[in-house]
Formats: C-alpha cells, sequence, structure tokens
C-alpha cells in the first residue's frame, strides 16, 4: 500500500486570520519587534512628561547662587567696640538684601591680627567676611615682620562703610586742655606716662602725633577700643586714640578729657573739640576708616551682591542718622574705588613707620 503523502498547510482564509503576525519570524526578528514597540512607548512617555513639566530654571553654580545657609561675619575687635557696632547697624539691610543670615564672630585681638589670618584663610564661597579697617589693611602691612596674611594678596575689598578721625582722650587727672597742654605735661614728666593702644592705626596716630609733639610715651596694647577704653578710665593708662564713638560718653560724663581729634575736620559729636591742624600741628591729619573685605578669589558676582547690600543698607535713613550720632561719616564706596584706598595707605603708613622708626613686631 503506497504511503499518504502529507497534505499541505494551508495558509488562507480563517486559518491565516488566527496565526499571530510573528509567526514564522526568527527568534531575534521577533525580540527586536517587541523591544521597538516598548522603546516606542517609553518615548512617549518622556515626551509627555516634557510637556507637562514647568519650565526648566536655567542652570547657576554654586558659586553664582551661594548657599541659604549663615554667613560670618568676622570683626577683629570685642563686642561693643567700634567696628562691631558699626557692622552690626548694616547688617539687617544687608541679611534682607541677600536672603542670608549674617552672624558677627568677635575674634578679639591686637591689631585685629586673629580674624584677618582666620579669614583670609577661609573658602572663598562668599560665607565668610571680614570687618577690616585702616590697622588691619593699611598699618599691619608693614608693623609686622611676619604678618600671617598680606592686606592686598589675601582679600578683595568690598565697600568701606565709614571714616572718621580718633579723639585724643586723656585721664582727668592729666592738667590742662588742649594738645600743647598735653605735650608740655608729658616732657616735664619724661618716660612716665603711658598710651594704650587698641589698634595699629591707633598706634601709629600716636606715634607719630607724639614724634611731632617732640614727646615719648610708653605704648600699652589692648585687645580692642572697648578694653582700652576701660583702662584708661580706670586710670591704668594716661592716653589714647580712640574713636569719637568710644570717646563722646566718657567725655560728656567727665570720665576722661579730650585733647583734639585727628580728622581734617571737627566731628559732629563733638563739636567743641577742635583739629590739630587747628591747635597747630601743621601738616598732621589722621583718618580712620572701617570696611567689608572677602577672602581672595570670592566669585565676582558675590562680591557685587554684597556691595549692593551694603550700599542699600548705607542709603537707610534711619542707619545714615545713626552713624552722624556716633560721628560717622557713611562712604559705600565701590570694590575698585575701595581697593586704591586700601594700596595708597599701605604706602602712606609704610612710609610713616620707616621715618617715624617704630619698631617692627
Amino acid at each position: 500500500m503506497a504511503a499518504r503523502r502529507p497534505r499541505p498547510l494551508r495558509t488562507g482564509g480563517a486559518m491565516r486570520r488566527a496565526v499571530p503576525a510573528h509567526l514564522g519570524q526568527e527568534p531575534e526578528n521577533r525580540h527586536g519587534i517587541v523591544m521597538t514597540s516598548i522603546a516606542r512607548l517609553l518615548l512617549a512617555i518622556v515626551l509627555a512628561s516634557f510637556a507637562t513639566a514647568p519650565q526648566a530654571q536655567p542652570f547657576q553654580t554654586p558659586q553664582a547662587q551661594p548657599s541659604k545657609r549663615p554667613v560670618r561675619v568676622l570683626v577683629g575687635a570685642a563686642p561693643g567696640g567700634p567696628s562691631d557696632v558699626q557692622i552690626r547697624l548694616l547688617l539687617p539691610v544687608m541679611s534682607e538684601a541677600l536672603g542670608q543670615v549674617l552672624i558677627v564672630d568677635n575674634r578679639a585681638s591686637a591689631n585685629g591680627v586673629v580674624a584677618s589670618e582666620i579669614a583670609s584663610r577661609a573658602a572663598p564661597d562668599g560665607h565668610t567676611l571680614l570687618v577690616g579697617n585702616s590697622g588691619t589693611h593699611g598699618v599691619n602691612a608693614t608693623l609686622y615682620t611676619k604678618l600671617g596674611y598680606d592686606p592686598i594678596r589675601d582679600f578683595v575689598p568690598i565697600s568701606q562703610f565709614s571714616t572718621t578721625g580718633l579723639v585724643v582722650a586723656g585721664h582727668p587727672r592729666l592738667p590742662g586742655k588742649t594738645i600743647q597742654d598735653f605735650a608740655a605735661h608729658a616732657k616735664a614728666h619724661p618716660g612716665k606716662l603711658n598710651a594704650g593702644i587698641a589698634g595699629a592705626t591707633g598706634e601709629l596716630a600716636g606715634d607719630s602725633l607724639w614724634a611731632q609733639l617732640g614727646i615719648k610715651l610708653v605704648n600699652v596694647r589692648y585687645k580692642g577700643s572697648a578694653p582700652t577704653t576701660q583702662a584708661l578710665i580706670a586710670g591704668e593708662i594716661d592716653v589714647s586714640m580712640l574713636t569719637p564713638l568710644a570717646a563722646r560718653p566718657h567725655v560728656h560724663a567727665g570720665r576722661l578729657k579730650a585733647f583734639g581729634i585727628t580728622s581734617a575736620d571737627r566731628s559732629p559729636v563733638l563739636p567743641e573739640l577742635p583739629t590739630m591742624l587747628e591747635q597747630g600741628v601743621t601738616g598732621y591729619e589722621f583718618p580712620f576708616w572701617n570696611g567689608l573685605f572677602a577672602p581672595a578669589n570670592t566669585p565676582k558676582e558675590r562680591i557685587d551682591a554684597v556691595y549692593k547690600s551694603v550700599l542699600q543698607a548705607l542709603q537707610t535713613p534711619e542707619i545714615r542718622a545713626r552713624y552722624a550720632e556716633l560721628g560717622l561719616t557713611p562712604v559705600g564706596n565701590s570694590p575698585q574705588a575701595f581697593a586704591q584706598v586700601v594700596k595708597h595707605d599701605v604706602a602712606k603708613f609704610r612710609k610713616l613707620i620707616l621715618e617715624l622708626g617704630i619698631p617692627r613686631l
């Protein structure tokens, strides 16, 4: 009996319609079809998410947009001193403008060296600022043989926020009323009088004045204006260079006497006090300023933002009135202009220190 031949598979009609579309494909081709379908589905989901997502914000680096963590403001003087009081008046407005909390960190030391050294080593990320002055960024550059920071190289000046003169204040036991009276008393008692030193600028202002008057005093150093003022009131020292802010209440109360002021013009808070120029000390003028600095390499955008916040604070009527009450002249110069002030003072004080033969530390 002849073998039966297999019947051919029918491919038409209902049978063809029931066959899955991938039947007869190679395995890899079947997988490719499935993967292509999945990829298309995922792409559709991604495109839909982009269509419904909120508009993306421009990317900003951490340097251009600092975090909201607090900003440390280093002050090289004790709480209650002139630099401390001046910056604290500005901080509320600055904090609101920057959207950050600014916290004062007092690191009192002779001539503000410690605070300046800490600031010079801080990360340049906009979270550390320093209140500097004529001493920390002018006198110290030459006064110290081994200063732990460079006033020009290690900092970016932001803005000078005040300037004033220094009051030559003495203990009430001293005779006379004028600077010439004081000079006569010092000459009559050589080597017997001492001067309290609150900072490098006061030291240089005093030493240059004593030299011009032809007298010699023994310097006694303190960590800031507040302890120097207390020592002067207590009679531990005979005379000191104080800011109008530190001297005024004690002069008016009779706890101290004032022999004159070192600025070219009289102080608005001690208008009765004559300048050195008015008292015949020819060519003598010694202003004292305070300003804000940041560590070198702090981004320019951050420097500009802090500068604008300082300017906004100094333009506030209440702050300007308060500064006037303290005998301060608001400044608010630009970072570029402030940098020129620092360079000028470094050169000026270097010349004075060398000419006067003031011992270097």
